[in-house]
């Protein structure tokens, strides 16, 4: 009995030993693991590297947690992509869509925490009412958010302009102009998403209506945010925005052309590629171009311009007048004469444009 006492004790003592050092090998493969590669980053599918050393890391939308495992580690942020997936499964925590900046090494573990915080390094980016969508572009440049020729691709987007039911070959007029905090190296379509959703939701509150109403009528709606993108590169002072939009309806319906300044101005600055004008002549008025209203009756063929809140309530709300004319009385003030007759509009001798957005 003691001799088999002793046997059971002394298999005890091996099992548990061989236990103590199974542990032992599974906490050092897991130390090991945990550590990182020790190596520079590595550009690849959603991560990008600066010239200091950054690497910029991009959660995509609906992405599982084992592609991202994958990806970090091809990019050398992590040794591992097993134990990131084991880790993922046993983590009732989500990593979350965003781009994260990695300043340096990071442990496998403090890795998946930074990704699961959703705190990304933030811009401030101010995107002026009345921008067109080539400033828009060269302002993001400029802000580090993503690069221009990227930000008009995916502005020009077949699949995006499908979704967001717009009848055109750009979403300009359509990115809703606004103060933005973006992350730096942010990907391009996500900005361009991130405006046009604002643009919408800012209609959906102007026009009283909710989701898919605001844009069940996509030639409509084009041809109302195209008129407000006129108004707002005429308007100056707030309160004369829906007195324009009233001009410019009661012009539309007698057959009138809509004579504004503004729409040859887009011709000179974003068609010809030329300096902003500080004044229209009479010259320029005879361009030819879908574009110029002083040629061609109607709306042109799209927005010139990003029309903020203002110039978009007035032209579902403009004011009820018999007005057919404006011009501009006061530059200071930036107050507008309106007028029933051409006579009284003649008396001006010099036609304005509003300053460029975005300049």
């Amino acid at each position: 009995m003691v001799r088999v006492m002793q046997r059971i004790v002394i298999l005890t003592s091996a099992f548990a030993a061989t236990v103590l050092l199974l542990v032992a090998a599974a906490g050092g493969f897991f130390f090991y693991l945990n550590t990182p590669p020790g190596k520079e980053f590595r550009p690849t599918d959603g991560v990008s590297v600066t010239d200091e050393g950054e690497a910029r890391v991009e959660v995509h939308e609906g992405e599982s947690a084992g592609s991202v495992g994958q990806r970090l580690e091809d990019a050398l942020l992590i040794r591992s992509a097993f134990l990131w997936n084991i880790l993922s499964r046993l983590d009732e925590d989500h990593i979350r869509q965003g781009v994260y900046v990695v300043t340096g090494p990071l442990s496998l573990t403090a890795m998946r925490a930074l990704l699961k915080t959703g705190r990304q390094e933030m811009v401030r980016i101010t995107i002026p009412e009345g921008v067109t969508i080539s400033k828009t572009a060269r302002i993001l440049e400029n802000g580090g958010i993503c690069a221009a020729d990227d930000f008009l691709a995916a502005a020009s987007d077949p699949k995006f302009l499908a979704e967001y039911h717009i009848p055109a070959e750009s979403a300009e007029g359509y990115l809703f102009p606004d103060t933005y905090l973006f992350p730096r190296g942010y990907p391009a379509r996500l900005a361009v998403q991130t405006m046009a959703d604002n643009l919408f939701k800012h209609l959906e509150e102007i026009v009283g209506v909710r989701g898919p109403a605001v844009w069940e009528n996509a030639a409509e709606l084009h041809q109302k945010i195209t008129l407000a993108s006129i108004v707002e590169r005429e308007y100056r002072v707030n309160d004369e925005a829906q007195v324009m939009a009233g001009v410019f309806y009661n012009r539309l319906e007698r057959g009138m052309r809509l004579q504004s300044c503004a729409t040859v101005e887009y011709i000179i600055t974003e068609i010809e590629g030329k300096p902003h004008p500080t004044r229209i002549f009479f010259r320029d008025l005879e361009i030819q171009n879908p574009y110029n209203t002083y040629r061609v009756s109607g709306l042109p063929p799209g927005p010139i311009s990003a029309p903020g809140q203002v110039a978009l309530a007035a032209v579902y709300h403009p004011a009820a007048t018999d007005y057919l004319y404006f011009r501009l009385a006061d530059a200071d003030a930036g107050r507008h004469t309106f007028s029933h007759t051409l006579e009284d509009h003649n008396n001006a001798v010099v036609l304005y444009t509003k300053a460029g957005a975005g300049q």
